[in-house]
């Protein structure tokens, strides 16, 4: 029996698009767990940059849609000299400066507070 392309390529497709699905959503849960798993810190920390991504989308369909989002990042700077790079949600962002020193609390990866000193 002889096979088309499209009988090839769209099972290989739809399987390697499940796959990366699926080892996304691993990823995601098992960082969830880690952070859920650290203990929370509280260290001086130095605010030594800010950036901001932005990214936008086009839904299909007869009328098509845009979308946009942005995330916030913030590094902190630690009297040891290590750096740690968080992600933060806008209200936090929109109060931090570049060069602020404070009481950073986090757990693993996740961003709990900042308190200026």
């Amino acid at each position: 029996m002889v096979f088309g392309l499209f009988e090839i390529v769209f099972p290989l497709m739809f399987f390697i698009v499940t796959g990366f699905m699926v080892v996304c959503f691993a990823r995601a849960v098992s960082q969830w767990h880690k952070n859920n798993n650290s203990p929370r810190l509280t260290v001086e920390a130095r605010v030594v940059s800010r950036r901001a991504h932005h990214s936008s989308h086009m839904t299909g369909g007869t009328a098509p849609v845009s979308t946009s989002s942005t995330s916030y990042y913030a590094t902190f700077a630690f009297a040891s000299g290590d750096r740690l790079e968080l992600h933060l949600p806008s209200h936090d962002y929109a109060m931090l400066a570049e060069g602020d020193v404070g009481d950073l609390t986090f757990q693993g990866t996740r961003f709990l507070s900042f308190v200026r000193k």
